[in-house]
C-alpha cells in the first residue's frame, strides 16, 4: 500500500468510528473532494480526541489542566508545521498538510479550531448566547469554512453560509449533550439562561432539573433553525455532489434537533441519534436540495445572525513553541 493509500485508510478508519453521520454524507462527494474532506475530518477528530482524552469521540475523560495545556501546545506546534508544509510524522497532521497544500486552508482557520479546544481546557463559561455562538464558531463554524474551501469555495458570502451550517450543527450538539457535558464539568449554555431558571451548571445533570434543561435545549434547537435555513443558500455555489453531501449532513443533524423538541424532558434519557432509515431519508432530501439549488430562491443572509470574524480582523496569535498557549477569547 502506497503512502497516499495509507493516509486515506487512516482517515477512513477515523471517520468510520468517529461519526456515522458524516461518514454517510461523505460518500456523496466526488472521489477527489471526498478524499480531502475525509482527511480534514481525520485531523479535526484527532485534535478533539487529544484534548478530551478519548478515542474517536467516545469515552471522554477529564484531563489534568497542565496535561491538557501541554497537549494543546503540541497540537499548535504540529498544526503550524503541517500548514507550513513542513515534515510531520503523525498521520492526522500529514492529512492536514495535504489538505492545506491542495486547497489553501489558512493556518489562522486551523488555529481558530484549536482556540475552541483551548476554551475547553480553560473551563471557559459563556455569559450570553452571543458568547456561546463564538464558541460554536471555533469548534464547528470554522470547520464549515475549511470544508467549504475543500469544495472550491472562495467567496466570502458563501463562506458565511458554510459557517452558518457549522453553527447550527454545534447548537444541536450542545442541546443533545447538555447532561453528558455537565457530567464531565462542561457547560456551554449561556449563564443568563441558567440564572433565569435558578440553576447552576453543576446541577444540570440532576433529574429534578430536567424540565428546565428541556426548556433550554428547546431554545438552542430553535436558535439553530435560522442558521440551517441560511446555510441552504450556499448550496447554489457548490458542485452538485458537494451540495448533496452538505445538504444531507445538515438534514441529519437537523433531525436530531427535531427529536429533542419531540422528546421533551425525556430527550436526555439516552443519546439521541438518527436511524438508518432516517439517514436514507436525509440522503433523499439532500439530493432534492442539490438538484433544485439552481432555481430555488434563497433570501439574503439575515442581519441578526451571528457574524463570523472577518479575515481582516486581528487574530489571536500563538507561539507554536510555547509550552502552554494563552486562553483565546471569542
Amino acid at each position: 500500500m502506497s503512502g497516499d493509500e495509507q493516509l486515506l485508510a487512516h482517515a477512513e478508519h477515523s471517520i468510520a468510528v468517529g461519526s456515522k453521520s458524516f461518514a454517510a454524507a461523505s460518500r456523496l462527494f466526488d472521489p477527489v473532494t471526498r478524499r480531502s474532506a475525509v482527511l480534514l475530518y481525520a485531523w479535526c477528530r484527532h485534535c478533539d480526541d487529544v484534548i478530551d482524552g478519548q478515542q474517536a469521540g467516545h469515552q471522554a475523560s477529564v484531563l489534568e489542566t497542565e496535561e491538557a495545556r501541554q497537549r494543546l501546545a503540541g497540537l499548535y506546534q504540529q498544526t503550524a508545521a503541517a500548514c507550513a508544509d513542513q515534515p510531520v510524522t503523525d498521520p492526522a497532521f500529514a492529512a492536514l498538510r495535504e489538505v492545506a497544500r491542495r486547497h489553501g486552508v489558512p493556518q489562522a482557520e486551523a488555529f481558530d479550531l484549536l482556540a475552541g479546544f483551548e476554551q475547553d481546557v480553560a473551563g471557559q463559561r459563556y455569559q450570553t448566547l452571543e458568547q456561546t455562538l463564538g464558541y460554536c464558531y471555533h469548534v464547528a463554524g470554522v470547520v464549515g469554512l475549511m470544508m467549504a474551501r475543500v469544495m472550491g469555495v472562495r467567496d466570502d458570502a458563501v463562506l458565511d453560509r458554510a459557517c452558518d451550517l457549522g453553527l447550527a450543527m454545534q447548537l444541536t450538539n450542545i442541546a443533545r449533550d447538555i447532561v453528558d457535558d455537565a457530567k464531565v464539568g462542561r457547560c456551554y449554555l449561556p449563564q443568563v439562561w441558567l440564572d433565569e431558571f435558578a440553576i447552576t451548571a453543576e446541577q444540570l445533570a440532576e433529574p429534578r432539573h430536567r424540565t428546565a434543561v428541556a426548556r433550554m435545549g428547546t431554545r438552542l434547537v430553535e436558535q439553530a433553525e435560522p442558521y440551517y435555513a441560511s446555510a441552504q443558500a450556499g448550496l447554489s455555489a457548490l458542485p452538485w455532489r458537494s451540495a448533496w453531501a452538505v445538504a444531507t449532513a445538515g438534514s441529519v443533524y437537523r433531525r436530531i434537533g427535531l427529536k429533542i423538541l419531540a422528546a421533551g424532558d425525556a430527550a436526555w434519557d439516552g443519546r439521541l441519534s438518527t436511524s438508518k432509515g432516517e439517514k436514507l431519508a436525509a440522503v433523499a432530501s439532500g439530493l432534492w436540495q442539490a438538484l433544485s439549488r439552481g432555481w430555488r430562491r434563497y433570501p439574503p443572509r439575515a442581519l441578526q445572525l451571528w457574524q463570523r470574524p472577518l479575515a481582516a480582523r486581528a487574530t489571536v496569535h500563538h507561539d507554536a513553541h510555547a509550552a502552554a498557549p494563552s486562553t483565546a477569547q471569542s
